[in-house]
C-alpha cells in the first residue's frame, strides 16, 4: 500500500515526539489522581488543565482543530485555540485529554490521554460532532471494506480476504442503543462481536493488531476527535480507515461548513482524516490492553506511553518512572 510523500519541509521536527511525551503523561497522571471517585467531569478537567499547560510550553505555534468543544465550551481544550509559545513551527493539534471518562471514573480498563500533532493544513478541521466509521488492519487489498456497504457485505469481503470464514471475525463496535441493529446484523452475518464500553481509539488501533488482539474490523459511530486521532495512528502501523461526519442538524451543517467542510455528506479516507507527516502519543491512565495505566508508589509514579509517528512508521513504547512529583502540580 503506498503512503503520501511527504515533503522534507513539511516533517515535524522529531525532537517533538518525546515532547509530546511529557503533554499526555501529565495528563494522564492528572486525571489518574481522580479514579474511580465516579466524577466523570472533574477527571476530564484534570486531564484539560493538564494538557493545555503542557501544550503552552512547546515551542510551536498549534492551533486545536479538533479537540472538545468549541470556543464557548471553555475551559475544555476548544476549537481554533492557540496553544504553544508561538515561537516554533505552524502545526494542527487533535486532542481527547481523557479518552474513556466514564472508565476513569469508574476505575476500569482502557482509559487514556491522547493528542496528535501534525502539520498546519493536514489534520481534519471539523465541529465536534460524531463520526461514522470504519476500520480495519493492515495486509488487505485496497478497498476490501466500504462504510456504504452493509456490515454483513463488510464481513464477507474481509473473510475472504483473510481466507477463513465469517465466524471467525471479530468485529468491535461501542456498546451504545444506536448499535443494536449494527450489532444484529454482524451476528446475523456469524462475526463475533468485542463490545467496549468506550475508548475507540484504542478500539480502532486494536484492529491493526489482529494476532495480538483478535479484533478484525471497527464498525460505528463514535466521536470525531477520536476517528482523527485513531487515522493517525493507523497512518502509521498501516490498515484501512474511512469516516463520516454525522452532521444531522443544519446548525452543525452550518458549523461543519465555517469550518471548510463543503460536502456535509463526504466520506474521508484515512489519509484525508490526517495527512502528511503526522505524530499521535497516547498515555494510559487505568490499565488496558494497549497501555498500562499510571501507578502511584510512595516515591515514584510510573507511566507507560505509546507513539505513533506516520512518516517513519516507527512506534516507540516509553515506561517512565517519576521521582519529582512536584512537575505534575497544576499552578
Amino acid at each position: 500500500m503506498t503512503d503520501l510523500i511527504v515533503k522534507e519541509d513539511k516533517i515535524i521536527e522529531r525532537i517533538l515526539s518525546t515532547e509530546l511525551v511529557r503533554v499526555t503523561e501529565r495528563a494522564a497522571v492528572s486525571s489518574a489522581r481522580l479514579r474511580g471517585r465516579g466524577d466523570e467531569k472533574a477527571a476530564d478537567q484534570a486531564a484539560v488543565d493538564a494538557m493545555r499547560r503542557e501544550l503552552n510550553r512547546l515551542p510551536i505555534h498549534g492551533k486545536v482543530v479538533i479537540g472538545e468543544g468549541e470556543r464557548d465550551e471553555a475551559p475544555m481544550l476548544f476549537i481554533g485555540e492557540e496553544v504553544g509559545t508561538k515561537t516554533g513551527p505552524r502545526v494542527d493539534i487533535a486532542v481527547d485529554p481523557l479518552e474513556g471518562t466514564t472508565l476513569c471514573a469508574k476505575d476500569m480498563p482502557g482509559s487514556i490521554a491522547v493528542m496528535a500533532m501534525a502539520e498546519a493544513g493536514t489534520l481534519l478541521n471539523a465541529p465536534d460532532v460524531y463520526m461514522d466509521k470504519i476500520a480495519i488492519g493492515p495486509g488487505y487489498p485496497t478497498g476490501v471494506v466500504d462504510l456504504d456497504a452493509k456490515p454483513e457485505d463488510n464481513i464477507n469481503a474481509l473473510a475472504k480476504a483473510k481466507g477463513v470464514p465469517a465466524g471467525e471475525i471479530t468485529v468491535v463496535i461501542l456498546d451504545r442503543p444506536r448499535h443494536a441493529d449494527l450489532i444484529a446484523a454482524c451476528r446475523r452475518a456469524g462475526a463475533a462481536i468485542r463490545l467496549i464500553t468506550d475508548g475507540d481509539v484504542a478500539g480502532v488501533i486494536h484492529c491493526a493488531q489482529p494476532e495480538e488482539t483478535g479484533c478484525d474490523l471497527y464498525l460505528g459511530t463514535g466521536g470525531a476527535p477520536e476517528g482523527v486521532l485513531a487515522a493517525g495512528a493507523l497512518r502509521c502501523v498501516g490498515g484501512q480507515m474511512q469516516g463520516r461526519l454525522i452532521l444531522d442538524t443544519q446548525a452543525k451543517v452550518d458549523r461543519a461548513a465555517k469550518m471548510g467542510v463543503k460536502d456535509p455528506k463526504k466520506k474521508y479516507d484515512m489519509k484525508e482524516l490526517a495527512s502528511g507527516d503526522v505524530i499521535v502519543c497516547a498515555t494510559g491512565v487505568t490499565d488496558g490492553a494497549l497501555l498500562k495505566g499510571v501507578k502511584f508508589h510512595p516515591k515514584l509514579i510510573t507511566t507507560e506511553t505509546i507513539i505513533y509517528r506516520s512518516v517513519t512508521g516507527t512506534v516507540r513504547r516509553i515506561f517512565a518512572e517519576h521521582r519529582q512529583f512536584e512537575k505534575f502540580k497544576l499552578d
